[in-house]
């Protein structure tokens, strides 16, 4: 059996406390003082550089929105050019037909009863668009659409007047009084050739010089 006086001893010195070891100046995060902010110090730069990386693209995003809608203000897209002379020119066409309009209600209006019968005549007249259509399709050898036939029949009655004007200028310098005779035709038409108003049919040959 072991002895009481040099087992106690033991038992104390066993149950005595072991003091704690201190950590080392530098481990942990709240012991060393300055240390956290020597940790965190590069990601503060970082996200200051990121900020103003940042800025400086929001900067030139924002220039170049202005350069391009200067630009685009200075020089639009060409469908909007387009768009925009083609309402030009609608408008500038509209305001043409109503001045003719309106001079042509005001010719009207001045003219005498027979002058006004003559004119009457001379919108009702047409040339039958049946023989136009014969006539293109016979010198083109192809069939023409209805608008061709009617814009050709427009044309061909724009040149009898004017024949019939030049004629009766012709008649009335010579001296005679209406009706037109074949001599008055024939004599209209030679002048407008001579004004080159009427396309010469016969095929001239160009030498080269």
């Amino acid at each position: 059996m072991a002895d009481p006086a040099r087992v106690k001893p033991v038992a104390r010195v066993s149950e005595a406390p072991v003091p704690a070891e201190r950590p080392k100046q530098g481990e942990g995060s709240g012991d060393a003082p300055g240390s956290s902010g020597k940790v965190s110090e590069p990601a503060a730069v970082q996200t200051t550089a990121k900020e103003q990386g940042k800025a400086v693209n929001a900067a030139a995003a924002a220039a170049a929105g202005d350069e391009e809608e200067g630009s685009s203000s200075l020089h639009p897209p060409p469908a909007k050019k387009l768009k925009v002379e083609h309402d030009k020119k609608k408008e500038k066409r509209q305001k043409v037909d109503e001045d003719e309009i309106q001079k042509m209600q005001v010719l009207v209006s001045s003219f005498s009863e027979e002058q006004l019968n003559r004119y009457e005549m001379y919108r009702r007249a047409a040339f039958p668009k049946a023989a136009i259509k014969r006539l293109i399709q016979s010198i083109t050898g192809s069939s023409v659409s209805q608008n061709v036939v009617i814009a050709m029949s427009g044309i061909a009655k724009v040149f009898a007047g004017e024949i019939v004007e030049e004629a009766l200028d012709v008649c009335e310098k010579w001296g005679d009084t209406p009706p037109l005779q074949p001599k008055h035709m024939r004599e209209a038409v030679r002048r407008l050739k001579s004004r080159e108003q009427i396309p010469n049919s016969k095929h001239k040959k160009i030498l080269f010089h």
